[in-house]
């Protein structure tokens, strides 16, 4: 019993003296493993008549369990000495200035969607906002668009899997059916605008499957085509920030508007250079016209006493002409060197009175 007191005091100094995890894990297969000493102690038991087996093996359990006890106690201890040491050696102080290399810029999509929403809160346009994913009856139906029309074929349009009533979701093609769930949930008179991401099958220099867009909608008793052109005049000029801007709106067709315009601006090329402005070009930058009645019936208001039009441009296409990038896919490329060269200076917000692209 002398032996095993001074083997159990011997192999507990060990256990304190253990400077590392390490150092530990040696003093417990020195004691604790196959061919630990009190491993050995435990297999010369049989060699033993039974009552000395079982005294000597009562007291080599006592032994054994404080020698497990006090490795659980000193690892325990190392492992909290060695996380202090860790937060002590990775602390940051929180009160130092940011370096300068470490400074974020605002993305072109994200400033341009802020100057736009901005020239239109000036006169007095909301934000709204919806689901990317969106059922066929707010993206297609209730816009007009009949079944047999190509953005609801497989090649334009993401659809996911169908449902058990044999329906299907698509990711929104546009920002449009913002403009459904507002005039079905909300009251006349509306003003708003709906900007947001959009998706279609497309993916070359000037088209991505994912890209952004923002629309706008008035709905009153009132509003007409002169409305409708003022409005978007007033943005042009302010958007570009260029006096006089020569505009002409050409007529096309959308099932959802009738009348139907596409928006031209004024433009020079000449020395291969594209300034927004007085000059010999045009360049086509969005489409308009006024709500089909068929939209309004659908959305649950009467044509014949609301009317009102609708506008929408993408936004990756408006900061490519006012800030002279010339790839639409270099705005996914997560490139920093890119986003240095393009990027805004942060909580610079742009607003009309104090400067859009300061």
């Amino acid at each position: 019993m002398d032996n095993l007191e001074s083997l159990r005091d011997e192999m507990l100094a060990a256990v304190n003296a253990a400077a590392s995890l390490a150092d530990l894990d040696e003093v417990r297969v020195a004691a604790l493993g196959k061919k630990g000493r009190v491993t050995g102690l435990m297999k010369e038991l049989g060699g033993l008549d039974p009552d000395a087996r079982r005294a000597r093996g009562q007291a080599l359990n006592v032994v054994k369990d404080e020698l497990a006890a006090a490795l659980d106690a000193r690892r325990q201890s190392l492992e909290d000495a060695a996380l202090e040491a860790q937060l002590a050696a990775e602390s940051l102080d929180v009160t130092l200035p940011a370096r300068p290399d470490a400074q974020g810029m605002i993305h072109p999509i994200s400033q341009t969607m802020d100057e736009v929403t901005a020239i239109f809160a000036q006169m007095g346009f909301t934000v709204a906002e919806g689901p990317e994913i969106e059922d066929d009856f707010h993206n297609f139906t209730a816009l007009n668009i009949p079944p047999e029309h190509p953005a609801r074929q497989m090649h334009d349009t993401f659809y996911l899997p169908e449902q058990a009533d044999g329906s299907r979701y698509v990711l929104r093609t546009h920002t449009s059916p913002v403009q459904i769930r507002t005039m079905v949930g909300q009251k006349p008179p509306i003003r708003i605008v709906a900007p947001g991401r959009t998706y279609r099958c497309d993916s070359d220099m000037t088209h991505t499957p994912m890209f952004h867009q923002i629309e706008g909608l008035v709905i009153d008793k009132t509003t007409n085509f002169g409305h409708l052109k003022g409005c978007l005049i007033e943005f042009i000029e302010t958007y570009f920030e260029v006096s006089n801007v020569p505009v002409r709106f050409r007529p096309s067709f959308f099932p959802f508007t009738e009348p139907s315009a596409e928006v031209d601006i004024g433009c020079s090329r000449k020395g291969g250079e594209l300034h927004i402005g007085a000059g010999a070009d045009w360049l086509e930058i969005l489409g308009c016209g006024m709500v089909h009645p068929n939209v309004l019936i659908a959305c649950g208001l009467d044509p014949a006493e609301y009317q009102g039009f609708a506008f929408g441009m993408g936004i990756e296409r408006i900061a490519m002409l006012k800030y002279g990038i010339p790839d639409l896919r270099t705005f996914f490329d997560a490139d920093l060197r890119w986003l240095r060269h393009y990027g805004f200076v942060p909580l610079d917000l742009p607003t009309v009175t104090g400067g859009l692209s300061r």
